[in-house]
């Protein structure tokens, strides 16, 4: 007999009719952005906290980029590895009890990060807070597919991604800010009183998840679910985008500060964390996702973030103050773009075991973000910018081919139909 899905064992879900959901306009449904909001401000704020901080990192314990990079890479990898077991515990304990333990747990460790003595202790709680954070991001957009109504899904996804964008933006600049005036210890000090801010913010907003059915934690069935979704052509595309957009941006943003603050910019690490205010065509950019998608489908949408991802690259490689700022700006809209539709995606074609299918994307996404990181890193070491940007360009050019496969795939599907 096969293990039934871990969300189609029993006691088995109860399909929820469409027009039951939550709608644009009602209280609940805003209620529902506005929590998912603050948690997303919460867990982006933690998860990248160090990386407006790696210059002063590295000044002060006497690190490398690649070196000093593993503060941001572990959380991260962490969060990652424990994507899975956290989706499972949301099946079992229920989506809004995970998600409130994760960001309340990951903030309270936060105030524990300003004393550790080395990079070694630094880098395993940070591993440890990722590990911690994971269960929001795993439980989040199967809350969404499960009480938004589907025709809103596509939006209320961007408007969590926007919140990540804040989160992430929010992160950088007050620990960039915080550590340029007092060290890079009250930056990570500063960082965690806003991030346990938010997670308060979430718990009082977010409102009770009425189509959730409880499931018992089946390892078997998990496994199931987590083989089902990985023979899944689709879903294995999605998965490589999001790995690969996010390889891009780790590569980015682990580096920029370096950048800024080196030959021929020379700027202040104040003025160097500033930069980070550009996440706000993030925020911008994967809010208009559903419009755009709606407009030009999927592929169309995917190929518009592509291209602008790439030229923001190219141009970014000026010694131009003025074009490597535009090329971030290029760079961040283009991803948030991508990342919002892919992530959505996921959500609309997983009918079965959501939570595992979020999950099995975020994995790709941050391992992505740890692998593009730390050779993004490494690139700089060696050759500067330029090295930085030919990783970048190079997850771009994957993400392009697996969209121009799509494209190919569908036309076939099309051309035997007709």
């Amino acid at each position: 007999m096969q293990p039934a899905s871990t969300e189609a064992s029993a006691p088995a879900p109860v399909r929820t009719p469409a027009d039951l959901r939550l709608r644009p306009g009602s209280r609940d449904f805003r209620r529902a952005n506005l929590a998912l909001f603050a948690a997303g401000v919460a867990t982006f704020v933690l998860l990248y906290s160090t990386q407006g901080l790696l210059p002063l990192l590295s000044a002060d314990l006497g690190l490398t980029p690649g070196q000093a990079s593993w503060t941001a890479s572990a959380a991260t990898l962490g969060l990652a590895l424990a994507l899975l077991p956290a989706s499972a515990l949301s099946d079992r304990y229920g989506r809004t009890a995970v998600m409130t333990a994760s960001t309340l747990a990951a903030a309270l460790l936060a105030l524990v990060l300003p004393f550790a003595p080395d990079l070694t202790t630094l880098v395993v709680l940070r591993a440890v807070q990722g590990a911690a954070l994971a269960g929001l991001p795993a439980t989040a957009m199967a809350y969404l597919a499960e009480e938004v109504h589907p025709a809103a899904l596509a939006s209320a996804m961007g408007l969590y991604v926007a919140g990540n964008s804040i989160g992430g933006m929010g992160g950088r600049l007050v620990s960039g800010w915080a550590g340029a005036a007092w060290g890079w210890r009250w930056g990570l000090a500063v960082s965690a009183g806003l991030a346990l801010l938010a997670a308060l913010a979430f718990r009082a907003l977010v409102p009770r998840a009425r189509h959730f059915r409880r499931a018992p934690v089946d390892a078997r069935a998990l496994a199931a679910t987590v083989s089902g979704h990985l023979r899944d052509p689709l879903l294995l595309r999605l998965y490589a985008l999001g790995m690969l957009f996010m390889a891009v941006f780790g590569a980015v943003y682990t580096t920029v500060g370096y950048r800024l603050t080196a030959a021929p910019f020379h700027l202040p690490q104040s003025i160097a964390a500033s930069v980070f205010v550009v996440y706000l065509v993030g925020t911008a950019s994967s809010a208009s996702a559903g419009r755009l998608t709606a407009r030009w489908g999927r592929r169309g949408t995917l190929y518009l973030a592509i291209s602008t991802t790439a030229a923001g690259l190219l141009l970014s490689l000026a010694d131009s103050l003025a074009c490597t700022v535009l090329g971030l700006v290029l760079i961040t809209a283009g991803f948030f773009a991508g990342h919002a539709t892919a992530s959505s995606s996921v959500g609309r074609t997983a009918t079965t075991g959501r939570a595992q299918a979020s999950a099995l994307y975020l994995i790709a996404y941050y391992l992505g973000n740890s692998l593009g990181g730390t050779l993004g890193a490494d690139a700089y070491h060696s050759t500067g910018w330029p090295g930085t940007a030919t990783v970048a360009l190079t997850a771009v050019a994957g993400a392009a081919g697996v969209t121009l496969y799509a494209t190919h795939r569908a036309r076939g599907v099309t051309t035997l139909q007709t």
